[in-house]
């Protein structure tokens, strides 16, 4: 089976177009459609439906997929074990960032790692938590440093590495700033500046305000934390920002019993071999003092 042909199937299955998938693997269109053309050839069944200029799978296609995938993680495992062999950290890794970590974690512990290993060529994803740990699944990304799922993915290996509490925060001329006492159901009186309700951070930021996981009230969601601040700091409404983001621009609000908090770290799939270039970011990871 040739590989090519399984990375052009996979592409334009992740991706939903042919056109999309020539640009995630730096070929012409028409070079990916020979690619896919063979393949069906090569096992008998088409693999697409092409209808009006879209795209979809066949019942052959739907049911090759998760083999193709599997096809593709063996071989790049098999890469890696082969890469194992020579003692230089170097190659191709593939990284997922979560927006919030590249900003605000990342930076320092990606110059010491590009200094210290300069033949690792870095492939970065900026990619919301979620969704790298679907990319991590599939075997399209390796190691992903994000929000950590809470509670765990049984099928992923992750790590803590940074703690990350939570606070709830408004600006400084909030009317809930001059409250004598606070309570949630008076937060839930002004509007909430809160991340989409699928992510990781909201459900925690859910399950410590109230108890059936919805928050009331939400008058904008955003999944950039910057965003949300400078709309707080507009005075637009209350939000729960990570303690490392609050300045003077800012003011804290404390809810008895209220104290949300998340975890920051690495993801990678159990059952893959990681590269030398993975195992030593993640190794500099754990070394990373955990604030």
């Amino acid at each position: 089976m040739r590989l090519p042909a399984l990375e052009a199937f996979v592409s334009v299955c992740e991706t939903g177009s042919f056109s999309a998938a020539a640009q995630r693997l730096h070929l012409t269109q028409p070079a990916v459609s020979k690619r896919i053309a063979g393949l069906e050839d090569e096992l008998g069944h088409p693999l697409f439906d092409r209808v009006a200029r879209r795209v979809s799978l066949t019942e052959a296609g739907h049911a090759y997929l998760p083999h193709a995938r599997r096809l593709l993680a063996e071989s790049e495992d098999g890469r890696r074990t082969l890469d194992q062999l020579h003692g230089e950290v170097a190659g191709q890794l593939r990284l997922a960032l979560s927006h919030h970590v590249a900003l605000h974690r990342m930076p320092p512990l990606l110059q010491q790692f590009t200094a210290r290993f300069p033949a690792v060529d870095i492939d970065i994803e900026f990619l919301g938590s979620e969704d790298a740990c679907r990319q991590i699944e599939t075997g399209r990304v390796e190691l992903a440093i994000i929000t950590l799922p809470d509670p765990p993915i049984a099928t992923l290996a992750q790590r803590t590495i940074w703690e990350d509490p939570l606070d709830v925060v408004v600006a400084p001329n909030h009317p809930l700033t001059n409250a004598a006492s606070l309570t949630v159901h008076a937060l839930f009186e002004y509007p909430a500046l809160l991340t989409e309700t699928q992510t990781y951070t909201y459900r925690i930021v859910a399950r410590a305000l109230v108890d059936d996981g919805r928050i009331p009230g939400i008058r904008l969601q955003s999944n950039y934390l910057e965003s949300l601040k400078m709309l707080v700091t507009a005075g637009l409404g209350w939000s729960v920002l990570p303690r490392t983001m609050i300045d003077a621009d800012l003011a804290t609000l404390t809810l008895p019993g209220v104290a949300p908090k998340r975890s920051l770290g690495s993801v990678h799939h159990p059952g893959r071999v990681l590269s030398r270039a993975a195992s030593a970011l993640l190794a500099l990871l754990n070394d990373s003092e955990t604030v």
